[in-house]
């Protein structure tokens, strides 16, 4: 987020998150990810309708011998991917599912930001790279795309020591963008019509408004929360933003965190300031607008991570937890509020953060990410297996108050 680490500037006395060698984004200068890295090249060209990349028409499926495990266990695998591949890695970028199909955009690797746009099919592992017209953003990492009736909505983010408030909503029927104006700010003395600039923050939907809370400036982190005015079919000529007032105790001001939608709470999780990586949990019950703190018997701390609602659960994989990177996998109950112990089978994704992860037909997909010095394009699977249940479980409560 930040010029001198991951959410603001420069922080003051001794720090006590990761060094600026492993943890912060790094310059164009940083080495390229070797791990599942595809080139682009002039003797592969991509089918007619599709721009740039370069195109594999089989699958690499996976070779060698593997242990045999209990078919009901967790099963990591390395994805055999085909078609138009990637040409960049996938560092900070956003990746929402639209009918069995992942839309990624954006995000960054050693070479600079991106604003392409790539799309990959859960079903068949066919990567392709879909032409968009319109309003096009410009390039950007760490913004947040929200899906509002097959369209993604786009908002912050920023591309070197620029920051975004700007909102582009792109319409995955048509591929076109458009992008809302929402007039000048208002003078400084009075409340602000529109949230500051900012990356690294959260947006859930709720009853049509993006709840968007945190992230930072590149000065300081932030903990304040806006809505924005959707409805139901994101029309661009009826968003309106608003500044929420909550009650309660409120979580310290934090970017690269989480935020899932469970029922009518925004479940928080971890994040940074940039001088500390944070280990609580927090939930806003969006009906009432009242934080509470989770009470946890055991503390894990991550920053840029990622939280995917699989049923009554988080899954939290990835990200950083103050010293280095880790490829732990999470489990937290999201009725007994605790940590529990399942270690899945298979290979794992290696450790890094800045991914971005989804469920779809009882697996989890991981998508890229950055390990401080390699950015990865690969695609990683977890099958549910014997837990394929636990997506179907939906009456449940969160019970902090």
């Amino acid at each position: 987020m930040g010029v001198s680490s991951p959410i603001a500037g420069k922080s003051k006395g001794r720090s006590k998150s990761p060094s600026s060698a492993t943890v912060r984004e790094k310059d164009a200068s940083s080495s390229s990810g070797k791990e599942g890295r595809v080139v682009a090249s002039k003797s592969s060209r991509a089918p007619l309708g599709q721009t740039g990349g370069k195109y594999r028409q089989h699958p690499h499926l996976p070779t060698g011998n593997a242990d045999p495990v209990p078919a009901t266990l967790m099963y990591w695998s390395k994805a055999p991917v085909y078609g138009v591949l990637p040409i960049h890695g996938l560092r900070a970028h956003s990746a929402t599912l639209v009918d069995g199909v992942t839309w990624i955009f954006g995000g960054c690797d050693e070479k600079g930001c991106w604003k392409d746009v790539w799309c990959f099919n859960t079903e068949t592992m066919q990567w392709s790279n879909p032409a968009t017209v319109g309003d096009v953003p410009p390039p950007c990492r760490a913004h947040t795309a929200t899906l509002v009736d097959k369209k993604l909505v786009i908002f912050g983010g920023g591309e070197g020591p620029v920051y975004y408030n700007e909102v582009y909503v792109l319409d995955t029927v048509t591929r076109q963008w458009q992008h809302p104006q929402f007039g000048p700010p208002t003078h400084l003395e009075t409340p602000p019509t529109i949230p500051p600039p900012r990356r690294a923050h959260t947006a859930v939907l709720y009853r049509g408004r993006i709840w968007v809370f945190g992230g930072g400036n590149g000065t300081q982190a932030l903990n304040d929360l806006w809505t924005l005015e959707v409805g139901n079919n994101a029309s661009v000529d009826r968003m309106k933003w608003e500044m929420m007032k909550t009650g309660g105790k409120t979580p310290s001001p934090r970017g690269y965190h989480t935020a899932n939608l469970v029922g009518n709470v925004m479940v928080v999780v971890g994040g940074s300031d940039g001088r500390e990586c944070f280990s609580d949990i927090w939930c806003l019950n969006l009906d009432t607008l009242q934080w509470s703190q989770v009470k946890l018997q055991t503390q894990y701390r991550r920053l840029s991570h990622t939280a995917t609602q699989v049923g009554s659960y988080l899954f939290i994989w990835g990200g950083h937890n103050g010293s280095s990177y880790t490829s732990e996998l999470l489990l937290f109950n999201l009725v007994a509020l605790v940590f529990e112990n399942r270690a899945p089978a298979g290979r794992a994704p290696s450790a890094r953060a800045y991914h971005a992860a989804l469920l779809t037909d009882s697996r989890l997909f991981v998508f890229g990410g950055f390990n401080g010095n390699d950015v990865y394009d690969d695609v990683y699977i977890l099958d549910l297996a014997g837990a394929a249940y636990l997506p179907q479980v939906t009456s449940f409560r969160i019970d902090v108050e």
